[in-house]
């Protein structure tokens, strides 16, 4: 009987070992929705292959429904690498105390939003009061957050300065909702107006920018904390030997409007839990 028991046990044994050996040999990575689905899955192809090249692992790309659902799996141990803005960030890291954001683009550290608009009676953000506006994801660092801070910072409120706010959900739907003019302007990241403009998918005869925000800390891959430092670094190093002179290389960057990648650390981002703090948006 014991004989038995001691193989029953070890076979259980040898299956979790088989199980955990299989979810170490997938990289499980998401992003949060800040674009359609279909085009984060177009980015992140050639960068997948890549990863899967340099960590000799299978990388399995999973987008997700909405932001705290990359923050729920990040800080569930359910997602290995995630593509976070500042504040997803700041949640991920408040909720666990180690998520370590690798790398940045370079233009990370000094990111902007601009507010666009299809109106031509706004030329300032002070013409839009009692006029409609949209933010992207109310979870989005430059389609929500910090738009909205700086204008706190300018005795702008938003909700009592418009007559009607909206959430688009994601940076070029709201492009979309003031180019079609269900609002009278909107606010979304510089990287995704400047993709816009680049491939005609804004009419810049109709749409334009009447505003810039100052700059801030935003986008970054970050993974779990529980992950094993050895990969982590293996993962950081295959971002920072992206070379944009190598034409391999120059697609991966270009999809992720990168002209290359460079370290970050939690530090960087005390700038966006304290602007989330004074919207109230972190308790």
């Amino acid at each position: 009987m014991l004989k038995r028991t001691l193989t029953v046990a070890s076979a259980l044994l040898l299956s979790l070992s088989a199980l955990v050996s299989q979810a170490a040999d997938v990289l499980r990575v998401s992003a949060i929705p800040d674009e359609a689905p279909t085009e984060l899955l177009r980015k992140f192809e050639p960068l997948g292959a890549y990863l899967e090249q340099e960590l000799g692992m299978k990388v399995q790309f999973t987008p997700v429904a909405d932001y705290p659902a990359v923050v729920e799996a990040l800080a569930s141990d359910r997602l290995d690498l995630a593509w976070l803005g500042g504040f997803t960030f700041v949640q991920v890291y408040l909720k666990t105390g180690n998520a370590v954001p690798l790398v940045q683009r370079e233009q990370d550290a000094e990111f902007t939003s601009k507010f666009i608009t299809a109106n031509p009676e706004v030329n300032a953000l002070s013409d839009l009061k009692g006029k409609t506006f949209a933010f992207g994801s109310i979870s989005s660092t430059s389609g929500s957050l910090m738009p909205r801070y700086f204008m706190l910072q300018d005795g702008i409120q938003p909700e009592s300065f418009f007559s009607r706010i909206g959430y688009s959900g994601a940076h070029d739907a709201t492009a979309a909702w003031v180019q079609a003019g269900r609002v009278d302007a909107g606010v979304l990241n510089a990287s995704v107006w400047d993709k816009l403009v680049a491939n005609g998918k804004v009419d810049t005869s109709k749409v334009r920018v009447f505003a810039t925000t100052p700059t801030y800390y935003d986008y970054n891959w970050t993974v779990r904390g529980t992950l094993d430092p050895a990969l982590a670094e293996k993962i950081r190093q295959a971002f920072l030997a992206l070379d944009p002179a190598d034409p391999a290389h120059r697609q991966i960057l270009d999809l992720q409007a990168a002209s290359r990648f460079i370290e970050t650390e939690p530090t960087n981002y005390k700038g966006i839990e304290e602007a989330a703090r004074a919207a109230d948006l972190l308790k």
